[in-house]
């Protein structure tokens, strides 16, 4: 356990997760290293090992950071709306995914590596996160489709949160990837994190405003 007040250990974490998320924005995943984050901190790379004892460690805290900052984004949506249409509701969902990009760029492409690599401390402390988004998305759900049923809800919620593991590489082609579609003659259409989303919300829902 590192030496320090509460309130220093997790400023220290929050700057090594931090840091690891600015290297994420232009360095794929397996070619960062803790001493890569270490060279953006402001303390030594050997300090790091107090608070995270591998570099899967550090992106399932930023994952953790990112899925907190989506559930407090649900949680506005029934504090700011009294009711909402399918299509309405679709829209504000949509645009609290628009602003996740490293979430779901992380979890489409090194979950397993990360929870595979991490302690289960931190494995727990993550999942106790991802449940606390799937809640906030049911009381939205809840409050906007009153006619759900608890076995509606949970067809919704299990059809979402997987699809969710497929729109950053769908959203987000590389050139070789296009190209490589262009040589296979595959029609590719692009579409924003914004749009599949929002069309897959709506398409879902619209079925169940008929039981409001």
């Amino acid at each position: 356990m590192p030496k320090g007040s509460e309130k220093l250990v997790n400023a220290r974490k929050e700057e090594i997760i931090s840091a690891c998320a600015s290297l994420y924005e232009t360095i794929g995943f397996r070619d960062i290293t803790i001493r890569d984050i270490g060279a953006k901190t402001s303390f030594t790379r050997t300090s790091i090992y107090n608070y995270f004892q591998t570099k899967e460690e550090i992106f399932l805290a930023l994952l953790q950071r990112e899925y907190e900052a989506w559930t407090k984004d649900l949680q506005t949506i029934p504090e700011r709306y009294e009711s909402l249409s399918a299509d309405r509701f679709a829209d504000e969902l949509a645009q609290t995914l628009q602003r996740r990009e490293c979430m779901l760029k992380l979890m489409s492409m090194n979950l397993y590596d990360m929870e595979g690599n991490s302690r289960m401390e931190n494995l727990v402390a993550f999942k106790a996160v991802y449940a606390g988004a799937m809640k906030a998305l049911i009381c939205c759900l809840e409050k906007f489709f009153p006619g759900m049923t608890a076995g509606e809800i949970q067809e919704f919620v299990y059809a979402f949160f997987p699809f969710l593991f497929g729109v950053y590489p769908y959203t987000t082609a590389t050139e070789k990837q296009r190209k490589a579609m262009e040589l296979a003659r595959i029609d590719y259409a692009p579409y924003s994190v914004y749009e599949i989303i929002r069309t897959f919300a709506a398409r879902f829902l619209r079925a169940f405003e008929k039981h409001g």
